[in-house]
């Protein structure tokens, strides 16, 4: 990705980075992707870390609430001060359930200035950003041919738990912040989950084991169970963020980074569309 190519905005609100296909925009299919809370935590640092250059699709990173352009007064600090106050009702929920909201209509709008084709889209989304990605799949207003999830959320309770862990601390659950660990539940959603045919899981071999490691493996082996096809790559010496501090502008793709795009090319080409192009190995496996 260079600066050239690259098309910055907001849609419906949303701040964007719009990458298109080298080839031109005639039926190239889409991918949607959302950042990570953690670094990259903007659109614009996913952009740099995963460009997945050589991609014959319209790329198009959407910014989550309260990050980026929309970070509260104060920035990161302001943002953690929410979480160490409540980081399910505060952050999880909110942002994840807006993000997918309003998804839509940033898309429709972003449809009209490009000129995407009407068919599949492809999701990809890291930490929070794949919970984003896995209730716009669960919510069905979209066709999503392909999804490859880094380092994700797939059982928010899990999450809070390895979190908690960190920090010395114990999560005070709710009926509030219960219902939205249950919405954030993807393993017992595996079923709205499973609409999307093929997903790739994507973690880090430093990453918390009990928090995201095991949890994506039960929600392998769920969607396996309803016939989606599934990958799980675990990536040496990642950990669970794939770009350095402060992670909000555009920096050097980090070595994990770069594997990582390099498995989300391949895994898009084989399944949001037979005849993207790809370049490169193949996925392991």
């Amino acid at each position: 990705m260079t600066v050239e190519t690259a098309i910055t905005g907001t849609a419906a609100g949303v701040p964007f980075v719009a990458v298109p296909p080298t080839g031109g925009a005639a039926d190239a299919p889409v991918v949607l992707a959302w950042h990570l809370m953690d670094p990259p935590r903007t659109e614009a640092a996913l952009a740099a870390a995963l460009p997945l250059a050589g991609l014959e699709a319209w790329r198009i990173y959407l910014g989550l609430p309260m990050h980026g352009a929309r970070f509260p007064g104060g920035g990161v600090d302001a943002l953690m001060q929410l979480g160490f106050a409540d980081a399910v009702l505060n952050l999880y929920g909110p942002i994840s359930a807006q993000a997918a909201e309003e998804c839509g209509p940033a898309y429709v709008e972003l449809r009209e200035r490009f000129g995407f084709r009407d068919g599949p889209v492809g999701v990809l989304g890291g930490s929070l950003g794949s919970a984003v990605a896995q209730l716009v799949v669960a919510g069905g207003a979209f066709d999503v041919a392909a999804a490859v999830l880094v380092s994700p959320v797939s059982q928010l309770e899990a999450v809070v738990a390895t979190v908690g862990r960190m920090l010395g601390v114990d999560y005070p659950w709710s009926e509030p912040s219960l219902e939205v660990a249950r919405r954030m539940d993807f393993v017992a959603r595996a079923g709205e989950v499973a609409t999307c045919p093929a997903t790739l899981f994507v973690v880090g071999e430093e990453d918390d084991e009990q928090g995201f490691r095991e949890p994506a493996t039960r929600l392998r082996a769920e969607l396996a169970r309803r016939e989606v096809v599934t990958g799980l790559v675990v990536v040496p010496g990642m950990g669970h963020a794939f770009a350095e501090e402060p992670g909000i502008e555009p920096a050097p793709q980090l070595p994990a980074a770069a594997e990582v795009d390099r498995l989300a090319v391949d895994w898009f080409a084989r399944y949001l569309r037979p005849s993207l192009s790809r370049s490169g190995p193949g996925l392991p496996g």
